[in-house]
């Protein structure tokens, strides 16, 4: 899977860097050359100069093998200008925009920006998420990034399938909301089981998040004689 950033600023710079040593495919796009060569100079990764709301200028970049598109500029307009053409001509799965005024959260939702943010380390996770979605992938973020609405699909290595709520040793940061089977949702009690198939929706804070996901990830086998 590939990212592209769009803006070369302090978040475009750090967000850059924080996937290249994640070992992730991403591309950063930015208008001012000086920048990137700076940027160049300071992170192995693939630098265009360029303005990321122009079509071959994407196209340049690798949008069409692209999932994610992040738009960090420092002007919202240019976010959302970018996010809408990203989604308009290339179809792009998932965008996520910086928001530099909170007023205009509402505004980007409305007109189709998947997610809105502010903090590069925020901007990071959900990108990574994104590539592991498998494990578990972030629905919504709440309270300006610091809180997340989050999903894990239930199977293979999953830590949590064939136990029960009790049983799940959750941190204080963690509170299962709902469990999906099927069509039916179960709000889940100290007793219910999680079984293959099932999805989990929790909220839980950004910092907790890599430890859950971690935690998810590891010693499935030893509850897997724990089923029904």
């Amino acid at each position: 899977m590939k990212s592209i950033i769009i803006g070369g600023g302090k978040i475009g710079y750090y967000l850059l860097k924080t996937l290249s040593e994640r070992g992730y495919g991403v591309v950063l796009v930015e208008k001012d050359e000086n920048s990137c060569r700076r940027i160049s100079e300071d992170i192995n990764a693939r630098v265009i100069c360029g303005d990321g709301s122009d079509l071959d200028v994407l196209r340049d970049a690798g949008i069409d093998e692209a999932e994610i598109v992040a738009a960090v500029t420092g002007k919202d307009e240019e976010n959302l200008v970018i996010c809408e053409i990203a989604k308009a001509a290339f179809n792009i799965r998932k965008t996520i925009a910086r928001v530099n005024n909170p007023k205009n959260i509402s505004m980007f939702k409305a007109l189709g920006v998947d997610q809105t943010v502010c903090s590069t380390e925020v901007i990071a996770n959900l990108i990574e998420y994104e590539f592991d979605a498998e494990s578990c992938r972030i629905i919504q973020t709440f309270d300006l990034g610091s809180m997340v609405l989050a999903e894990t699909l239930i199977g293979g290595e999953n830590r949590w399938q064939g136990r029960r709520v009790g049983e799940l040793e959750l941190p204080p940061e963690c509170v299962l909301a709902s469990v999906l089977r099927g069509e039916e949702v179960i709000y889940p009690r100290g007793d219910t089981e999680i079984r293959e198939g099932d999805r989990g929706i929790f909220v839980t804070s950004q910092a907790t998040l890599p430890k859950i996901k971690k935690s998810l990830q590891t010693g499935a086998n030893r509850h897997a004689s724990k089923k029904k």
